[in-house]
């Protein structure tokens, strides 16, 4: 992990909600099988460093199917069947730039430019969706959050869906971009998701305030 975040984990491990978090998860590891693998947990911090965060594209939690959950919110690695929520985001970003879809679900590229995938929460039981909802992760985001709130470069911050879209009372700093909408699954994709643009407006919006726009392509299955 890049020294910065590095530094602000050690500060977060120190405080009493992360010692009984830790325990929790340890304690829910030891008893179910919970996702992403303990060494991804914070993958989102490692890919992307705070000195080059330039989008933050936040989540609710990892998948909880087998094999899903890689730590960076949204993507799965190559080998993994596109989930239905990924696959309307591949859509939406087709529409919005004319992309091209391209047959698998790694969003690293994404992150080794500046986005940082981040969920709201960290782990997750398996096939249990939000059940480690409320037991510390929330305020360990929040953190990291109210950490890039208090950056001057411009952040543009794509809250999709209620759990993302709650994080947004954190923002006060008025050099930063939020983009609202709802979430890209398909029990809400048409209701806002679909045809809201998050990526040009995300790009427009980087320019406007002199920062280099994200290259949002990712290659082709093929091709990696």
């Amino acid at each position: 992990m890049h020294r910065d975040w590095g530094t602000f984990l050690a500060i977060e491990r120190e405080k009493p909600y992360f010692r009984e978090l830790t325990a929790f998860v340890a304690h829910e590891r030891a008893n179910h099988v919970v996702h992403p693998p303990d060494a991804m947990v914070f993958r989102a911090l490692e890919a992307t460093p705070l000195a080059t965060t330039k989008v933050v594209v936040l989540g609710q939690d990892p998948y909880h199917g087998a094999g899903q959950a890689n730590g960076l919110a949204f993507s799965v690695d190559r080998d993994v069947t596109v989930p239905p929520s990924l696959r309307n985001i591949l859509r939406e970003l087709h529409d919005d730039t004319g992309l091209p879809l391209p047959g698998h679900g790694d969003l690293r590229p994404w992150a080794e430019q500046g986005v940082l995938l981040l969920n709201t929460t960290l782990t997750v039981r398996d096939g249990e969706a939000a059940s480690h909802s409320g037991h510390g992760w929330e305020s360990f985001t929040d953190a990291v959050i109210r950490t890039l709130d208090a950056r001057t470069e411009r952040t543009v911050f794509l809250l999709w869906g209620t759990h993302a879209r709650a994080k947004r009372a954190l923002l006060s700093n008025p050099a930063h971009a939020v983009i609202e909408s709802a979430h890209p699954s398909p029990l809400s994709a048409r209701k806002g998701f679909f045809g809201s643009r998050p990526f040009t407006r995300a790009n427009n919006l980087l320019v406007e305030a002199g920062r280099e726009p994200v290259d949002w392509a990712l290659p082709a299955a093929e091709e990696g």
